[in-house]
């Protein structure tokens, strides 16, 4: 195993405890199956491509708690909107639809191969009338853009992923666009885009975000840009950072609050 030991073990251990599967999970990863089901502990099932891009997120909302989902859904309405901007394959969007059970999310996923992971979990799990499947980017304008595509499912897709060998063109809508979609009121953002974060929240106006009562996202190391712009903004939309998590230079994760 070409990871570093302790991260080996910690995944070893967190697919055996995390996930009602656990044995057949680790079956398959030894045998590279070339798909992966997880059953979660709630009886999610989700499925994605065996690569480490697409598996990670798996083991950060189901067995880490990343997003920390009880205490970001706690005082929201029961029947809250929600903004999933970097879908992925629909960890995010399939857990907080079964810990909120009234809430609706609207999932953006810009990758063409990762949305039919996405739309394939919404579907498998019974979630079609309550999440929302975009296959566009958010971005800070509409029309179209280049997007690294590399490996189907993967988190690492994006504008600033680490190989771009495989750029495709793909329709985007802006911040605003998608609160208007939504219904023109959002609770709750949650944003996972790999440094596309600057261009997407920096181009919008503090009152696309009128309704936004909370923000968690992931914030990348981009040239010239600094997450202080990120805090900035969100200051003049009335959202004050409450908690932030420092995982290296440039990166780490936000979670704001009005």
């Amino acid at each position: 195993m070409s990871r570093a030991p302790g991260i080996a073990r910690r995944r070893l251990l967190q697919t055996v405890t995390a996930f009602e599967n656990g044995p057949q999970l680790l079956w398959n990863l030894a045998r590279r199956s070339d798909e992966l089901e997880f059953v979660t502990k709630t009886g999610l099932r989700i499925v994605c491509p065996n690569v480490a891009g697409a598996r990670v997120p798996l083991y950060e909302l189901f067995a880490e708690d990343t997003y920390q989902m009880a205490q970001l859904l706690d005082g929201l309405p029961e029947d809250l909107v929600v903004l999933d901007i970097g879908g992925q394959i629909g960890c995010f969007s399939t857990s907080l639809a079964s810990t909120a059970p009234k809430a609706t999310v609207h999932a953006y996923e810009a990758s063409p191969s990762t949305v039919e992971y996405l739309q394939r979990n919404v579907t498998a799990n019974g979630l079609d009338g309550r999440i929302h499947v975009h296959g566009q980017a958010v971005s800070d304008h509409r029309g179209t853009l280049s997007f690294a595509a590399n490996v189907a499912g993967s988190g690492l897709n994006g504008m600033t992923s680490p190989q771009e060998q495989n750029l495709v063109e793909v329709p985007c809508v802006t911040f605003a666009d998608a609160v208007a979609a939504a219904g023109g009121t959002v609770h709750l953002v949650k944003m996972d885009v790999e440094g596309a974060e600057y261009p997407i929240v920096l181009s919008s106006k503090p009152e696309d975000w009128a309704s936004v009562q909370r923000v968690t996202m992931e914030f990348h190391g981009v040239p010239d840009r600094h997450w202080h712009e990120l805090r900035d903004f969100f200051a003049t939309a009335g959202l004050t950072v409450t908690r932030s998590d420092f995982g290296g230079p440039g990166y780490g994760m936000l979670w704001l609050q009005r």
